[in-house]
């Protein structure tokens, strides 16, 4: 039975200014979609971007995913914890996002920058697509270094305590399992997948297919919230938010694989 390290979810201290773990993994996050999304326009031309596109759109990304992970959280969570204390809501540093209502708020962000830029949403959200799941890994390992958001009880060789949890169970690392799955084997398939020029809005379906089916069964690992248990069907909240992005995936695949003449731009 192993027991979580205790990292000082705090890396880095500057007089009062503390740097925590899972600042920085977000930070790291948005680093890395500069450093691919910049291989890939060198390396990709039929992608159409350059530099500048990829500067502005990380910038609507970056307040996609902070503004659309925490009302995400707020919403599909705690709302009536939140409607009795609104103020709340902007507490960031007391923890508290949603990838799914991060999701959304990147697909909002990318549809305001397509607009703006006049360019199509799908072939703007083809180009991300692939420049994500390493982000998300990243995130996973912070919630590791945190020892939050732990499995369920397990009596695998590589179950782990979680102080934090207060039971001294052995539990799965499933913040791990997501770090694999929703990260380094999602980062994997698309980068592969999209090496090639592609109908246009097919990397974005792989993309909900294959986060939406890692999520999905990574929960089966993961401890449900507290306040919130298992919902309809013995699922997790994650799993029911998961299971629309696999059908819109799906549905988004088929779509583009039906638009021979389609192509990413």
């Amino acid at each position: 039975m192993l027991v979580h390290p205790q990292f000082d979810p705090i890396a880095l201290q500057l007089g009062p200014v503390a740097i925590h773990w899972y600042g920085l993994m977000y930070l790291l996050a948005f680093a890395q979609v500069i450093l691919l999304g910049r291989w890939c326009i060198a390396h990709r031309p039929w992608s159409g971007w350059d530099a500048k596109k990829l500067d502005d759109v990380l910038f609507y990304g970056v307040l996609g995913v902070i503004l659309g992970g925490r009302l995400g959280y707020v919403l599909f969570y705690k709302p009536l914890e939140y409607l009795e204390h609104p103020l709340n809501i902007f507490k960031l540093w007391e923890g508290g996002m949603s990838f799914h209502g991060g999701f959304l708020g990147v697909i909002l962000a990318m549809a305001l920058f397509a607009r703006r830029d006049k360019l199509r949403w799908l072939a703007v959200t083809d180009f991300i697509a692939p420049l994500v799941p390493l982000g998300l890994a990243a995130g996973r390992l912070g919630n590791f270094i945190n020892g939050e958001l732990w499995g369920r009880a397990t009596s695998l060789p590589w179950g782990m305590v979680f102080p934090q949890a207060g039971d001294g169970i052995a539990r799965h690392p499933s913040q791990l399992y997501q770090f694999a799955g929703e990260g380094l084997l999602l980062f994997a398939i698309l980068w592969l997948y999209s090496s090639k020029p592609r109908p246009v809005g097919a990397v974005s379906g792989v993309f909900l297919i294959g986060y939406g089916s890692f999520r999905f069964l990574a929960e089966f690992a993961r401890e449900p919230d507290s306040f919130l248990g298992l919902l309809g069907l013995g699922l997790s909240m994650g799993q029911w938010l998961s299971l629309p992005m696999v059908v819109a995936g799906v549905l988004m695949l088929r779509w583009a694989q039906r638009q021979p003449g389609a192509r990413q731009a």
